[in-house]
């Protein structure tokens, strides 16, 4: 098929072929998800890697598959399961995604990956990047990533001085994404852009001398790597507070079901006190405390413990944990779970607060 007219400026065979060269004789090639056609394992990996880097993915992506050895087995499996699972690796929508994604392509395509790039970016979690890159890697599909490393090694390679994240540069990058594809070898193509990304043209500090694109890289010429790609413009990073209630009884604590959207949305964390600012520690918070976990039992000692500060993507959280010790408990609703303490580290909790769980987690504090 003849190469779209709008693309005609861009094309650039060399371009690919310095990086299909470059990924073969120096790319990766010994990662758990790689030298297979599995769709599975290679969609598996391709969610858990969004935002993520390879050395935090690795134990999950083990676990996972352990757990859950084919797509039946995750879509057949209960939320709470795959959320645990999840637990500790972050943006945990992703999780929700992946099992809304089994679900689907057992309901509607018997279990098997469409290899058609836009079927699959139409799936819970994928988009266009991550359905080119499933479907070059699974069907040898000829479509193009654009991730946030192929962003960066694009806007060092070609000099663009503009913030990557606007709609218009963004779709002319697409643009020239496109343009690049190489006729053959999209597999070493697609990992070799993933590759020159994470391990030489990186964030800080790039590896410019073992770079095979060095010769053609504006930034480079220009001693600019520092300054492309164009970061974002700062925002006021907005600041939140939350007070949480770490209730005890019995060896146990109390957990709660958290709605599937907002914060830690479809994992269990520690009851929250609505309306309370996490910075104020004083009596008259303790206080306050106190009688809102009357609604968990018969309250019989309390402590502020330590604040902390957990930082998301777009904003910083303060909390502080009240310590609440139970002599006998209340009847509560379904959302409510007692969950032991020494079983702590297999609940679907967020980081922080299995952390936090975990410190406390000594038997002197159930006696």
């Amino acid at each position: 098929m003849k190469r779209a007219t709008e693309f005609d400026d861009l094309a650039d065979p060399t371009f690919s072929a310095a990086v299909i060269g470059w990924q073969k004789a120096h790319g990766r090639h010994a990662l758990p998800w790689q030298n297979t056609r599995d769709a599975y394992r290679i969609w598996l990996s391709e969610i858990m890697l969004q935002q993520t880097q390879v050395s935090a993915v690795l134990g999950y992506y083990a676990r996972f598959l352990e757990r859950f050895p084919t797509l039946a087995d995750l879509a057949s499996a209960p939320s709470e399961d795959v959320m645990a699972l999840w637990s500790g690796l972050g943006y945990y929508t992703r999780a929700r995604n992946l099992h809304a994604c089994a679900r689907r392509v057992m309901a509607e395509y018997d279990g098997v990956f469409p290899s058609d790039p836009a079927l699959l970016a139409d799936l819970p979690g994928i988009g266009r990047s991550t359905a080119a890159a499933i479907t070059a890697f699974a069907n040898g599909t000829r479509a193009a990533i654009l991730d946030g490393n192929v962003k960066r090694v694009f806007a060092r390679t070609f000099g663009i001085d503009q913030f990557p994240g606007l709609k218009p540069v963004e779709d002319a990058l697409w643009r020239r994404a496109d343009a690049l594809l190489p006729a053959e070898g999209i597999e070493s193509y697609t990992q070799g852009l993933m590759d020159l990304g994470a391990t030489l043209c990186t964030r800080s500090s790039p590896d410019c001398g073992r770079c095979p694109l060095q010769q053609r890289c504006v930034a480079y010429a220009t001693g600019r790597t520092a300054e492309l790609p164009v970061r974002k413009p700062k925002k006021t990073v907005p600041e939140k507070q939350a007070a949480l209630m770490v209730v005890l009884h019995g060896g146990q604590v109390l957990l709660e079901q958290r709605p599937d959207s907002g914060i830690w949305g479809g994992l269990m964390s520690l009851p929250e006190r609505d309306g309370h600012q996490a910075r104020e520690l004083d009596a008259a918070a303790i206080e306050d405390m106190v009688l809102a976990a009357g609604a968990f039992g018969d309250v019989v000692e309390t402590e502020a413990l330590l604040p902390l500060v957990h930082v998301f993507t777009h904003y910083k959280l303060h909390i502080a944990p009240y310590r609440i010790g139970l002599a006998e408990r209340a009847e509560l609703d379904a959302r409510y779970v007692w969950w032991d303490m020494a079983k702590i580290e297999q609940a679907p909790l967020p980081a922080p607060v299995k952390k936090l769980l975990a410190q406390l987690a000594t038997p002197s504090l159930f006696k």
